[in-house]
């Protein structure tokens, strides 16, 4: 049994379109975290194309897939939604995704996903 108010961020990556044009790679583990305390999970990729588009997911204890956010490679200026906070850097190719003021529902694994515009109609 966890401590009463510890959450826990697991970091999984995900690659959506070719394998071969793209990759994503998320090095943390399991992440323990106080609730109200803020979390960061990395993520590298690799993409082959100009534009491209980057999504963080999370996926609770319940099994579904739940969209948390996402950026466009041409867009410069991070994005926000709610507690969550993109750190995109272009030219070192990776994004990070801040969680703001934690709560027991923020307990997941967390997903980085790169889509391709070459992959976009597909």
């Amino acid at each position: 049994m966890g401590l009463p108010g510890l959450l826990r961020a697991v970091i999984a990556s995900v690659c959506l379109g070719s394998i071969m044009a793209q990759k994503v790679t998320q090095n943390q583990s399991e992440t323990p975290v106080l609730e109200k305390e803020d979390v960061i999970l990395n993520c590298a990729y690799e993409a082959n194309s100009y534009t491209y588009y980057l999504f963080w997911y999370k996926q609770p204890p319940s099994g579904e897939m739940i969209f948390l956010i996402h950026q466009e490679s041409y867009n410069e200026l991070n994005t926000t939604k709610g507690q969550y906070f993109l750190n995109f850097q272009k030219a070192t190719s990776s994004i990070s995704l801040t969680i703001t003021d934690l709560e027991l529902e923020d307990s997941a694994v967390y997903f980085c996903a790169l889509r391709d515009h070459s992959d976009a109609g597909a």
